[in-house]
């Protein structure tokens, strides 16, 4: 028996032997204390209070998007619906203007974002009597759909029994000849429908950035509506005149907190900031370094640093950094001057069509004066269909004559335009200034100006060295056109003015990340070749700290040689001192510059590329080399990719045929990559 057993007998047998009462007075009082509380409870115990049903306030239910565009075609007795694939604004721009050209021909038509409907209903738009689907797809990047369109493509790619045997369609591509894969998007679009039975009414139109967009769009249109009208057997109403999208609406007595300020979704998102921040709701970044990169010459490029530091921002090296930039406010304060207005009026435009998704063409309510620095393109040539909407204001017969001449199809108005407008680089303010007659109602101009866009840099840091902050490499844009003005580029002008401390504030930039497939081998053993003259060294500015830390944590790394370019080696040789450390370090195992003009001859780097063809080669065809080209692709890219071409001749025994496959096959496997820009 243990020593507590024992001790527990022993008591239990004194009690026993003491026979003592089972409870003493102590425990009997604080028993019938105890019933004595249970039953007082028992008694006033009320019966339960019934919830009161509170009156639900008027405030709005939370927005389901109505997700059907077939259903609201029927609502609204609509038969034309034009999805658009954009990127930039331009896209979604020219959806919009044939949607609203169908009511010159008795028809209704709306724009629609693909990424807010259910496509699968394009099986059924048979279902409303004479309907057509008009595709506005532009290509983004190397042959990528736009953001708002990879839910869609996607669509295509995976649904092989779909069957679209009732829809008409037709489909205008937007791209740049620039680029490898021209209108590859709108291209694939117009095959795949065609595939899964859908009938063609009208050929695939296909619209070129480098050259004149514009008047592609325009004459492709001219021709596309008698095409339509031909099949549905419908006239045109002759009907020219210009249809209002939206309806002014004066605020003179309103709350403004509740006025939008340049915020670009959520009112008051840049005031009180939650994550996730995307493309409808950006981060604003503190400025921690604006420095000039440049040592001379008259030329300005500059190097940002964007701290991210608890905004939950992930990125890679490789990946892009958008901004928001505001227009130059000299620019709104000359246009309130030449129009007569009071540009704090706060304002709205509503759409006149109630079942919209789009309420207003920018966030409302809001002011003239916000609209025209955050909101919209004041500095871009205007369209033609802008010119034609407000040729009505001109009150000179001449001018309002020479408006619509321009806006016109006709090959001296096409003529005019070119000259006029975009060789004259004249924005809607130089074409005030020079049609004295011309004066249009504000809210007019602002419902046909375009969005004023994100702009996207190659981000030049990595965050494995970096996770904090993000580099941005950029080049002032600034010059003077044939009228005599001196045109500023608006995000690299705007980024420029964004001093570290502005008069005690912080200088803050509203961005977000797009992802990108320019990315470092998965195997850092892997060698890369990275070809970037000019600016188009900023993402490879982050894969060489990328490398460098893969050496620091101790790991192999493959061969690493970079070719840049610049004008002098005195003068824009940006990035000098981190480039030398590099190679001194051994993070690069190759430098070579190419400075163009320190010399009688142009050396440029497609000319280092041959010199060295031998390791070149080397590395590509034997040793598994990753290529990387980053810059102009109106010129560089492409006299950097025939370098490719020769050097795969001569060394690797091809034909010309032979090696643009060789090249094509690279590509196709991700070891030749561009981010490139016209």
């Amino acid at each position: 028996m243990t020593d507590m057993e024992a001790d527990t007998a022993t008591h239990t047998e004194a009690m026993v032997e003491e026979e003592e009462p089972l409870f003493s007075n102590l425990d009997l009082f604080l028993f019938s204390l105890i019933v004595g509380l249970v039953i007082y409870w028992f008694m006033s115990r009320k019966k339960p209070e019934p919830i009161p049903e509170f009156k639900k306030l008027d405030a709005p239910a939370p927005t389901t998007r109505e997700t059907s565009f077939l259903e609201k075609m029927k609502k609204t007795g609509k038969n034309i619906i034009v999805f658009y694939g954009s990127q930039t604004g331009t896209g979604e721009e020219f959806a919009n203007r044939l949607s609203k050209d169908a009511q010159r021909y008795g028809m209704k038509g709306m724009a629609a974002d693909p990424e807010e409907y259910d496509m699968g209903e394009l099986a059924r738009l048979s279902e409303i009597p004479n309907s057509l689907a008009i595709f506005c797809m532009a290509t983004y990047g190397e042959g990528d759909p736009t953001d708002n369109a990879q839910d869609f493509y996607d669509w295509l790619q995976e649904n092989d029994d779909e069957d679209l045997s009732g829809l008409n369609f037709t489909v205008f591509a937007l791209g740049n000849k620039t680029y490898e894969h021209y209108n590859a998007m709108g291209k694939y679009v117009d095959k795949r429908l065609e595939e899964l039975g859908a009938k063609r009414i009208f050929d695939l139109g296909l619209g070129d950035d480098d050259g004149n967009l514009e008047e592609d769009f325009v004459s492709w249109r001219e021709q596309f509506w008698p095409a339509v009208c031909e099949h549905f057997g419908v006239e045109a109403l002759g009907d020219e005149s210009s249809i209002r999208q939206y309806e002014l609406k004066e605020h003179t007595d309103i709350n403004m907190n509740k006025v939008y300020t340049g915020e670009i979704g959520r009112l008051k998102s840049f005031e009180v900031q939650k994550p996730p921040f995307d493309s409808k709701n950006p981060f604003l970044a503190q400025v921690t370094v604006n420095r000039k990169l440049n040592k001379a010459g008259d030329r300005h490029l500059m190097h940002l640093e964007l701290d991210i530091t608890g905004s939950k921002i992930r990125y890679e090296s490789g990946d892009h950094v958008a901004v928001f930039p505001t227009n130059d406010s000299g620019l709104v304060n000359k246009l309130g001057q030449i129009l007569g207005v009071d540009l704090d009026v706060v304002i709205s435009l509503n759409n006149l069509d109630e079942e919209s998704n789009k309420k207003h063409p920018f966030p409302c309510p809001t002011t003239y004066r916000t609209a025209l620095t955050h909101y919209l393109d004041i500095t871009h040539p205007p369209r033609t269909n802008v010119l034609y909407e407000l040729a009505q204001y001109a009150s000179d017969p001449k001018e309002q004559e020479m408006m619509r001449k321009m806006a016109s199809s006709s090959p001296e108005g096409k003529a005019l335009y070119q000259s006029w407008v975009l060789d004259s680089c004249r924005n809607i303010l130089a074409i005030l200034e020079d049609l004295s007659s011309l004066r249009p109602p504000i809210d007019h101009l602002c419902e046909l100006i375009p969005r004023l866009q994100a702009r996207y840099y190659s981000i030049a840091s990595s965050s494995k060295v970096h996770p904090n902050s993000i580099h941005i490499c950029a080049v002032v844009v600034e010059y003077e056109t044939k009228t005599g003005r001196i045109n500023k580029g608006v995000a690299t002008n705007w980024l420029k003015n964004k001093v570290v401390t502005d008069n005690g504030h912080k200088s803050t930039v509203p961005m977000y990340i797009r992802k990108s497939q320019f990315r470092l081998p998965f195997k850092a053993t892997n060698p890369v070749i990275m070809i970037g003259p000019g600016t188009g060294i900023a993402p490879f500015m982050g894969f060489i700290q990328e490398r460098g830390w893969f050496k620091q944590q101790g790991k192999e790394v493959g061969e690493t040689v970079m070719y840049f370019g610049c004008r002098y080696k005195n003068e824009d040789y940006i990035y000098q001192e981190e480039l030398e450390e590099a190679e001194k370090e051994a993070v690069l195992t190759e430098l070579h510059v190419a400075f163009s003009r320190d010399q009688g001859q142009k050396v440029y780097v497609q000319h280092l590329l041959k010199k060295n063809k031998e390791n070149i080669w080397k590395l590509v065809h034997t040793e598994n080399a990753h290529i990387y080209v980053c810059g102009d692709a109106r010129n560089m890219a492409k006299d950097v990719q025939t370098a490719f071409y020769e050097i795969a001749e001569e060394l690797g025994g091809m034909t010309r045929t032979q090696a643009t496959d060789y090249i094509k096959k690279l590509m196709t496997k991700g070891r030749y990559s561009q981010d490139v820009w016209s």
